[in-house]
This record gives structure tokens, C-alpha cells and sequence, in this order.
């Protein structure tokens, strides 16, 4: 337990240029008095003290604004930034050297039982705001944007964005993959709309000029 948080403790002196020196990371960084809390409170998770676990997981989460269940298995060298909001379910896996911003969630959708949270594989991250749910995997090395609400399987290597969240590189290279466009519901609409014009005009029986406005003659002649 005191060999990650001590890498704990490197990977924000990593990552955040902020952060001056480690006595100021111990005595003011929210993510890591987290972490250190969740650390014992999973140790008493595992050795059959429930109870005593979720009590400091939810002092924890009331003195940091940070909610990770004691059952969740979290690797060394992570680095929760800012950290409000995030909230880590009973059932994720995180891997070693995984940064994750304010507002992160790695949960549930609610369908599922058993394991019903996300594994993060090393390397990882997950920018702010990023929604993460459901059992599956996010391969090592990904990088999540902002915001990003991630439903499904995301490989090694990828960057994914947007809602639902999509593949936009993989290996550093750009997808271009037609069955990631996202819904247009404005577009939808309109194609609906044109569809009832066009059956309005087979009804009437007025002709459609090839601007899409009704021919006159036609209907002078009606």
C-alpha cells in the first residue's frame, strides 16, 4: 500500500508543473489525499471490513469531492488532477500511470451485474468531464477527450471524442470511418419534412421544379 502511494505521489510530481514540491502536493492536492484514503479503505475492504471501508471512502469523498467505492482495484502512479466530481464504481479496474481529470466518471449504465464497471489499462487519460460506462476495456495508452461519453470498447493507441464517443486517431494516425458519423437530428427532420412535400405534391398532382417550388402552369391548369 505505501509503495504506490508513494508512486502516487511521483506521478503528480510528473504531470502537474504546478506542483512545486511533494510537502505541498501531501499537504494540498484533493486527488491524492483520495487516493491515500481510498488505499486504506480498499485494505479494509479486502480484509473483510466493509463497513469501516465505505465509512472512510465517504469521508473521504466529503472532505475531497472525489467518490471512489473501496471495492474499485486501482494501480500505482495514478493521478487524479483537480479531482472534483470524479466518481470511480465499485467494480472498475485502473492500471498503472493513469491521469484522470475533474469530473470523470467510470460507472455503471445500470444493465448490467456482477463486473458493470470500465478497466482502465495503463497509461491512460481520461480528460474532464469524461463519462466512461459499462464493463468493458480501454486499451493502453488511449487518450479520452472532454466530455467524451464512451459506451463502448476503445483500443490500445486510440484517441476518442465526442458523444457517443468515436475513434478519431488510432497509432497516432486519423480514422476516417463513415460508420462513426454521428446522428445529424436536424437533418433527420428535414429529410422527414421533404419526404411529406413530395408526397403533398403525388397527391395534388402539381409538377416540382427542379429548385424544389411548385410549377405554376400546373396549377393554373388544375
Amino acid at each position: 500500500m505505501f509503495s504506490r502511494i508513494k508512486k502516487d505521489l511521483e506521478s503528480v510530481m510528473k504531470h502537474d508543473p504546478a506542483a512545486r514540491n511533494r510537502f505541498e502536493v501531501v499537504l494540498t492536492y484533493s486527488g491524492f489525499h483520495a487516493l491515500v484514503m481510498y488505499r486504506f479503505a480498499h485494505f479494509m475492504h479486502v480484509h473483510g471490513y466493509k463497513l469501516i471501508a465505505r465509512i472512510v471512502a465517504q469521508t473521504a469523498k466529503f472532505f475531497t469531492g472525489i467518490e471512489i467505492h473501496p471495492g474499485a482495484k486501482i494501480g500505482s502512479g495514478v493521478f487524479i488532477d483537480h479531482g472534483e466530481g470524479v466518481v470511480i464504481g465499485e467494480t472498475a479496474v485502473v492500471g498503472n500511470n493513469v491521469v484522470i481529470y475533474q469530473g470523470v466518471t467510470l460507472g455503471g449504465t445500470g444493465k448490467d451485474k456482477g463486473k458493470r464497471h470500465p478497466t482502465i489499462e495503463d497509461n491512460v487519460m481520461i480528460s474532464a468531464g469524461a463519462k466512461i460506462l459499462g464493463p468493458f476495456t480501454v486499451g493502453k495508452n488511449a487518450k479520452i477527450g472532454a466530455g467524451s461519453i464512451v459506451l463502448k470498447e476503445v483500443p490500445a493507441n486510440a484517441t476518442v471524442v465526442g458523444v457517443p464517443g468515436r475513434v478519431v486517431k488510432l497509432n497516432g494516425i486519423r480514422v476516417d470511418d463513415l460508420d462513426q458519423t454521428l446522428p445529424d437530428p436536424v437533418a433527420d427532420e428535414l429529410n422527414k419534412l421533404n419526404a411529406r412535400i413530395d408526397e403533398l405534391y403525388r397527391l395534388t398532382g402539381v409538377k416540382k421544379t427542379t429548385d424544389g417550388a411548385a410549377d405554376n402552369q400546373s396549377i393554373d391548369q388544375q
